[in-house]
């Protein structure tokens, strides 16, 4: 790590000397919070000066999140009327539901002129442009202005194989025709990995798939081809294999893991945050580790929204297991039934509000987690040394599933116990119970030994922290104070 500088101006003097870095999440806290945290990451280590590109209605956000004066955050407006965007909304939480991502990631490329003229104007120049594979049009800005680019994508190294091999073999085809009773679709690359259809991403489920999610996929794909590799938050000891054969397959473009990028971020204090005032939230899981009590958190996403009638078999289900239990909800006014938050009122909590779930996951009291299995809560989980009830809602999620399930064996399956998928109370109250029993089990022993191996990959001289140090100087243009 570069040694600290010993006043402002001698600080100021070795940054002059620092390649500068600029990033650009997509407009979803899921992808800008490992962003943020990668920003942080290359400030701690001395590599490089970073500067964080957002707009107006996720500055506060970006800049609580940060907490770090030494990155410098840049707002590009964002325009009053934009076809396929609701009033107001700047960031995909705000949208009714995932069918509205597609218009959205199309709509925010008006950002771009305002991307272009602030990177042109940036001195020192920018060396480097992180922007996230959504925003596809990033990259071609940065192209034009000679800026390299490097992409990042919130999800694993397995899930970006698979994709190649659903591109390639279109598995839905053959498991459609398959007239047996349980279809499976056999991995050429990785015969231990076999697909069935529901582990298939919307719209590859489909022989023939087509529409706008195609349409964007394709964009995106382009986008990381064209850029100097891949970021992703993970490490060698977790997905290795995955890592080099995407390498093997991906010259010029290869992948960079550079995770868990939570470690990245210093433990915040006790009582961080607005008023220095602990939240309700922190306080409550305190008084459970006070009392010796173990809970399961519960979080199924941010993005895809829970069916009203889902929830309240959760609800039922939580109630039913007997354990403590924290439950981030979301949409706020969803509905858990009638009575369910005062008949689980000391044993449950239910949180209505954004919440810092690496935090919750670190705290002592907290021994599993329900999760959906986004990419974020997997390795933050991984991170923490917490054992996961895993339960995918879309998207690549049953992919990330798999590898926690199947191939790392850190958890267990949450199965759908009717035909529409559907999860009822007492298979959700089963799970929990089970989970909450772990340790010492299996999947407790194998995530806590990952968790070792999470916290070695990003100490000094690990695996993570040399790539993010190979990619800095293989990637970055070198500084020039002059232009």
């Amino acid at each position: 790590m570069a040694a600290a500088a010993d006043s402002p101006c001698s600080r100021a003097a070795h940054d002059m000397q620092l390649p500068h870095v600029a990033i650009i999440p997509f407009m979803a806290r899921g992808h800008t919070v490992p962003l943020i945290h990668l920003a942080y990451l290359l400030r701690r280590r001395g590599l490089a000066t970073v500067t964080l590109f957002t707009t107006p209605g996720n500055a506060s956000f970006v800049r609580r999140e940060l907490d770090d004066d030494d990155v410098a955050v840049v707002e590009l407006p964002f325009p009053e009327h934009v076809p396929g965007v609701p009033p107001g909304v700047e960031c995909i939480e705000a949208l009714d539901g995932l069918s509205s991502f597609p218009a959205f990631v199309e709509a925010v490329s008006v950002l771009r002129p305002r991307l272009e003229a602030s990177l042109a104007a940036m001195r020192p120049r920018v060396g480097l442009l992180v922007a996230d594979a959504f925003l596809y049009w990033a990259h071609a800005s940065a192209d034009e202005l000679g800026i390299p680019t490097v992409a990042f994508f919130a999800t694993n190294m397995f899930a970006h194989v698979i994709r190649d091999v659903i591109l390639r073999d279109n598995p839905a085809s053959m498991l459609l025709a398959d007239t047996g009773a349980v279809a499976m679709f056999t991995v050429p690359e990785f015969p231990h990995v076999q697909l069935t259809l529901a582990d298939i991403p919307v719209p590859y489920n489909d022989p023939s798939p087509a529409g706008p999610i195609v349409e964007m996929d394709t964009k995106l794909g382009k986008a990381i081809a064209g850029s100097r590799g891949l970021i992703v938050n993970t490490f060698d000891a977790m997905e290795g294999h995955y890592i080099e054969h995407w390498d093997r397959h991906h010259v010029g473009h290869r992948a960079w893991p550079v995770g868990p990028l939570c470690l990245a971020r210093l433990p915040r204090s006790p009582c961080h945050g607005a008023g220095d005032t602990k939240p309700s939230w922190m306080q409550w899981l305190d008084e459970k580790a006070a009392a010796g009590r173990a809970v399961l958190y519960v979080a199924l996403g941010t993005l895809m929204s829970v069916p009203d009638v889902q929830l309240r078999e959760i609800a039922g289900g939580l109630e039913m297991a007997g354990v403590d239990f924290l439950w981030t909800v979301r949409p706020s006014d969803a509905d858990l039934g009638a009575g369910f938050e005062d008949c689980v009122e000391g044993r449950g909590m239910v949180v209505r509000e954004w919440v810092d779930q690496w935090r919750i996951l670190r705290h002592d009291s907290v021994k599993g987690f329900l999760s959906h299995c986004g990419w974020n809560s997997v390795v933050e989980s991984v991170a923490a040394g917490v054992p996961l009830a895993a339960w995918p809602m879309g998207v690549e999620q049953p992919l990330s599933a798999m590898l926690a399930v199947d191939e790392l064996r850190i958890g267990v399956r949450v199965p759908a116990t009717t035909g529409h998928g559907m999860v009822r109370s007492e298979e959700i109250a089963r799970v929990a119970r089970e989970l909450m029993v772990m340790d010492g089990g299996e999947a407790a022993r194998n995530v806590a030994a990952l968790a070792a191996k999470a916290r070695e990959a990003v100490a000094e001289g690990g695996s993570s922290w040399k790539t993010l140090e190979e990619m800095v100087g293989a990637v970055c243009l070198p500084a020039d104070p002059s232009k």
